[in-house]
């Protein structure tokens, strides 16, 4: 069988959510699957660490597809030929584009559509392109994977697809993140915020993550608690974050906000271990993989109740509104102030982090290329 991949996601030292389910995925398919054949398509030049085995192929087109009209250009008009010139069996989109030019099957890998619910997080004309295209990629689409059942039935109902067309593929958890020796923890808290214990963000600085909501929340715990607890910030910036960055400039205890930019795996491991929770409270989530990141780092998780994250977090986590910020402050308030409520959380963590491995994400991916196939 031959496979072709679109990995034009896989940037070394710019993975994203999709890049790495792109990479973790594929990594252990191709490997476990040295009988099959498989197209990787780029559209730039690419890191020879992407090439996982032996029985992969990479294929570079341009042009490099970053924008809306080179979406257009690059899928429906480039990838046919790729298809057709390698002889492709099937064609696996892992961010969900896909090409309404060609016969081979395909399957789209949507991992959620906040961009149907929240257009005004995106600029203009990649709002008006997905919301124009994703309904078509998932109606041309032999089957659809996705990372929730909350995403799964949000599909079906916007898009009116049918439901038993659609395969739910949790993400999974990098298995570097585990819990730090107190004295590790003192080094780290040292390096990033002089030693003092902080909350932690993690993810894209974008509308949608309410990383303003979170901001004032933590200037609300500050003036309430006059706590030394910190808010460190990592990610880098993505779509409209201007009112991320005036909001900052208001707060009355931004001394406090650190953030990091975009960091390294490695760093992020330590920064997680070293955390006093995690502060993840976006309007809008497909799956939410910082949640059992931290969770598997032993750090308790304060994040939203809605959209999916209520199925990821399970009972392992303490809930707030994120379209109220005083339930984030409070939140905060209880999170800092009760050792036993963090040691519980911690407790329930490790079991539910238990539901969710690449591993698993990979062999349920493959089982979806293969029913695609049927």
């Amino acid at each position: 069988m031959r496979i072709a991949v679109n990995t034009r996601l896989l940037l070394k030292g710019k993975l994203e959510g999709i890049g790495w389910f792109t990479f973790e995925t594929l990594r252990r398919i191709t490997r476990e699957n040295p009988e099959h054949e498989f197209i990787f398509i780029f559209d730039r030049p690419y890191n020879p660490d992407y090439i996982f085995a032996k029985n992969v192929t990479a294929v570079v087109v341009g042009p490099q597809a970053r924008h809306p009209f080179l979406f257009y250009i690059w899928f429906d008009f480039v990838i046919p030929r790729v298809l057709k010139k390698h002889k492709a069996d099937i064609f696996v989109s892992p961010d969900g584009y896909l090409s309404r030019r060609t016969k081979v099957p395909q399957l789209a890998v949507i991992h959620d559509i906040n961009f149907v619910h929240r257009p005004e997080d995106l600029p203009w004309l990649i709002a008006r392109y997905y919301n124009y295209f994703f309904p078509r990629f998932a109606r041309i689409a032999k089957r659809i994977a996705t990372v929730s059942f909350y995403s799964k039935e949000d599909i079906t109902r916007s898009f009116k697809i049918d439901y038993d067309k659609i395969d739910v593929v949790y993400d999974g958890i990098n298995q570097i993140y585990e819990p730090l020796e107190p004295e590790t923890k003192r080094k780290i808290r040292e390096k990033y915020t002089g030693g003092a214990e902080y909350f932690l963000f993690v993810g894209a600085l974008h509308p949608r993550k309410n990383v303003g909501g979170l901001l004032k929340a933590f200037d609300g715990f500050k003036l309430e608690t006059k706590s030394a607890i910190k808010l460190l910030i990592v990610g880098g910036e993505m779509h409209k974050t201007g009112e991320i960055f005036e909001t900052y400039d208001n707060l009355r205890f931004k001394s406090d906000v650190i953030f990091t930019g975009r960091i390294s795996t490695e760093e992020l491991r330590d920064i997680f271990g070293a955390a006093l929770a995690l502060t993840f409270v976006p309007f809008f989530e497909g799956f939410g993989i910082p949640v059992v990141e931290a969770m598997s780092a032993g750090v308790p998780v304060i994040c939203s109740n809605t959209t999916s994250i209520p199925e990821v977090g399970g009972n392992a986590v303490l809930y707030a509104d994120p379209m109220k910020t005083c339930q984030i402050t409070d939140a905060m308030i209880q999170m800092a102030g009760d050792e036993e409520l963090r040691k519980s959380l911690i407790e329930k963590g490790f079991i539910q982090k238990s539901r969710f491995s690449w591993d698993q994400t990979a062999s349920l991916l493959w089982a979806s290329i293969n029913r695609t196939l049927q």
